[in-house]
């Protein structure tokens, strides 16, 4: 029996930009020898590829969408290059594999069956934003998704920020682009005045924008631009 390949987690972009911007040569070179992928979405992943400078014929290579559900025979399917030896490489739309990303069911499954799992290096705009937030590094959460309706949003953002001041923890969230501008109008009428809010939005990109400020000085301060632009919500009560 051959020896096991390993399931690579492949960072990609956050936006348009040359592969050099978000990826170390050693995780390119890792992502080029790669034949068999798991993606969230094929034709973004054959974008990426393309983006990374992937030396194979697309065409000819093995690239499987990851179901939004099914059990373990299915995950098992998906593995099975790296059970008899090839390595497999998983790739999220947008940064991190695994991050806020369905492909965790994958890496779990991987290592129920002993493959090794190689995460490489490359960009989470998670980790992009509470770097260049300035609140607390130390102690924080990531919750996804508020809720849509309007009523059980302000009680979540209630609830979040009332946790942020207990446990001195820095909360992340993110919001459908279209509803950004709706979300930030929220956190402006509920949040404290004192309350640090940070705006990062299309991080590692040239619309880059990130910004840190008070609640009180938001309610002063022009809006950023968010429509329909991927941002991400950091505060700190």
């Amino acid at each position: 029996m051959s020896a096991p390949g390993a399931l690579i987690l492949i960072p990609t972009s956050l936006g348009d930009a040359p592969w050099t911007d978000f990826l170390p040569a050693a995780a390119q070179s890792c992502a080029a020898g790669i034949r068999h992928f798991v993606v969230e979405n094929a034709r973004t992943a054959r974008a990426h590829l393309k983006r990374i400078e992937f030396p194979g014929t697309l065409r000819d290579t093995d690239i499987r969408e990851l179901p939004a559900e099914g059990g373990d025979h299915m995950l098992d399917t998906l593995l099975a290059p790296a059970l008899k030896g090839e390595n497999v490489g998983l790739m999220s739309d947008a940064g991190c594999p695994a991050v806020a990303d369905p492909g965790a069911r994958l890496v779990a499954r991987a290592h129920a069956l002993d493959v090794r799992v190689v995460p490489l290096v490359g960009p989470s705009s998670i980790l992009l934003g509470l770097m260049g937030s300035g609140l607390n590094g130390q102690n924080f959460a990531f919750h996804g998704y508020l809720p849509s309706a309007m009523g059980d949003r302000d009680r979540r953002l209630r609830a979040i920020e009332d946790e942020s001041r207990r446990l001195a923890r820095t909360q992340i969230f993110i919001e459908t682009p279209y509803r950004n501008e709706h979300l930030f109008a929220a956190l402006l009428r509920i949040c404290q005045p004192t309350t640090r809010l940070c705006i990062a939005r299309e991080l590692a990109t040239t619309n880059e924008y990130l910004r840190t400020l008070a609640i009180a000085d938001w309610r002063r301060t022009p809006p950023p631009m968010l429509a329909r632009r991927p941002a991400l919500f950091l505060l700190l009560a």
